[in-house]
């Protein structure tokens, strides 16, 4: 900890240099990329890469505000059935012609992705039939009117039917499929290390400043200051909340922040009846039953949390304590469910109520390189729970492990993160909080397995009430459902900082997408 205050107070002494003719921009980023395909993971970091080579239907602003994107205009025709009106003129990389066929490959293509560990079915799953009425309009149908399609498609990518049909991910991280209609073609991928991006001079919202872009993995926090510090990169994500203050006194770099929708949180494995792994007695012998399944003990975990002391001391101001899994102001916020209070000496007594008046065992599994200071969250939760006899311990491990086995419930309880880039309480109710249902398309990122049906059947109704008064009044009871049932246990949401040369102008986004097309060269 000392060599690295050493270097980065060395490193402030050094100029930093403009952009040459703005022709590169080289972006560091906190976050592992574990693929290129667009459809293979529902994961902040790998959208982040994607949107510099593929386009969306429906786009969306720094605000989460939608906007076109590919398509041009959008309407119902009938109460289940959306029109959409595509851009005309759109070249894929190759030259050919962006139509209809393409949009419902893609449509199509999303909820079959082999070995998705977080899969985008979820924002397809209300589309029952697609029609294409024409090369450059498409018509999709659903079971029930559906308000929320164009925004749930904000999240998806389209890809090329040509380029993709017969490829695999792997096609994609080869770059054989990665061919799409976005600012940047990709030149290459390293897989673990960078992704170097050339500009489309063809692009149909004309061409970006920056002629190259050279866009690397930095999963360590030091490692990331530095590099801004030194001029090696020109912007980061990610800024370790230690490193803020003294990066806002160097006058070479400027600090960007907006409130984010990313929830950091804690998810119980309800997948089995018998104790999950991590999870035993104060002798270590297995529990006869799942202690998760019971609403005491989940009650109890939460309560015995400080999120204020989370939020401002482990955090150091870079986030706000919360008891929902959206900021105030988002729709579906509800005003009258606050964060959890903390209530060690109640916690006591419920996990007493529930059989464990002295305890039990458990192991908190945690990132250590894909939110700021994710293992230091779940090392201070791992205080906060001892203190109450439930003696935890924290296994950390890098983002590409930890995801692979999220995904197969090979955790007992789990600090992890969910980023409502809809900016609507629906998004997570679907697919973190609905039942796992492959047909239904519902619980895609539900790694936990938490059901209810009751919370199902809420959500199915407020996500078909065209009227916006009456679904946030459905969105609001079903989060305070999900809370009062402790569905997860939201900790924070993020406030998300990036760092970047003053030479630089960088747009801070809600969704906290780090991306070529939010800096700009200073004129």
């Amino acid at each position: 900890m000392t060599s690295g205050r050493a270097l980065l107070a060395a490193l402030a002494l050094l100029p930093l240099t403009a952009p040459a003719g703005a022709q590169t921009l080289t972006i560091g980023v906190g976050g592992s990329v574990t693929s290129l395909d667009p459809h293979f993971y529902n994961a902040a970091p790998n959208a982040s890469l994607a949107v510099h080579i593929f386009d969306r239907l429906v786009e969306r602003d720094a605000r989460a505000r939608l906007t076109p994107g590919l398509a041009a205009e959008w309407r119902t025709v009938e109460p289940t059935v959306w029109e959409f009106r595509l851009r005309p003129g759109v070249k894929w990389h190759d030259g050919r012609d962006f139509t209809a066929e393409d949009v419902a490959f893609s449509i199509q293509r999303i909820p079959n992705v082999a070995n998705s560990p977080g899969s985008y079915a979820g924002f397809v799953r209300a589309i029952t039939r697609i029609e294409i009425t024409d090369p450059l309009t498409i018509r999709f149908h659903t079971a029930a009117p559906h308000p929320l399609l164009p925004t749930e498609l904000a999240s998806v990518f389209i890809i090329s039917r040509h380029a993709a049909a017969s490829g695999s991910t792997e096609d994609f991280n080869t770059g054989r499929a990665a061919i799409g209609t976005g600012p940047y073609r990709l030149v290459s991928y390293a897989s673990g290390d960078r992704t170097e991006l050339a500009r489309n001079d063809a692009y149909w919202a004309g061409p970006e400043p920056w002629a190259r872009v050279s866009y690397r993995l930095m999963t360590n926090d030091g490692a990331r200051s530095a590099a801004i510090m030194s001029g090696d990169v020109d912007v980061i994500d990610q800024v370790p909340s230690s490193d803020i203050p003294r990066l806002r006194r160097d006058p070479r770099i400027g600090i960007a922040q907006m409130q984010g929708l990313r929830m950091i949180y804690l998810s119980p494995d309800r997948s089995r009846s018998a104790a999950p792994p991590g999870v035993a007695d104060n002798n270590g012998q297995p529990l006869a039953a799942n202690p998760f399944n019971d609403l005491r003990v989940r009650r109890a975990l939460s309560m015995a949390i400080d999120r204020e002391a989370l939020a401002e001391r482990v955090m150091e101001g870079t986030a706000v304590a919360s008891g929902q899994w959206l900021p105030e102001g988002a729709f579906g916020y509800n005003p009258e469910v606050p964060p959890p209070r903390f209530d060690p000496q109640g916690a006591r007594r419920l996990l007493a109520e529930a059989g464990f008046p002295q305890g039990f065992r458990l192991t908190l599994t945690s990132p250590n390189d894909r939110y700021p200071n994710d293992a230091k969250a779940a090392q201070a939760v791992a205080q906060m729970w001892t203190r109450i006899g439930v003696q935890t311990q924290v296994d950390a491990m890098p983002w590409a492990s930890y995801s692979a086995r999220a995904s197969r419930q090979e955790f007992g309880i789990r600090l992890t993160g969910w980023g409502s880039s809809t900016g609507e309480a629906s998004y997570a109710l679907v697919n973190i909080m609905g039942t796992y249902d492959r047909e239904r398309r519902t619980g895609a990122s539900n790694g936990g397995r938490y059901s209810n049906p009751e919370l199902d059947s809420l959500t199915a109704r407020a996500v078909a009430t065209i009227d916006d008064e009456e679904r946030e009044m459905l969105l609001r009871q079903a989060v305070r459902m999900a809370m009062d049932d402790v569905a997860l246990m939201p900790l924070f949401h993020l406030i998300n900082t990036w760092a970047h040369r003053r030479s630089i102008q960088f747009e801070p986004r809600m969704d906290e997408r780090t991306s070529a097309q939010s800096a700009r060269p200073v004129n």
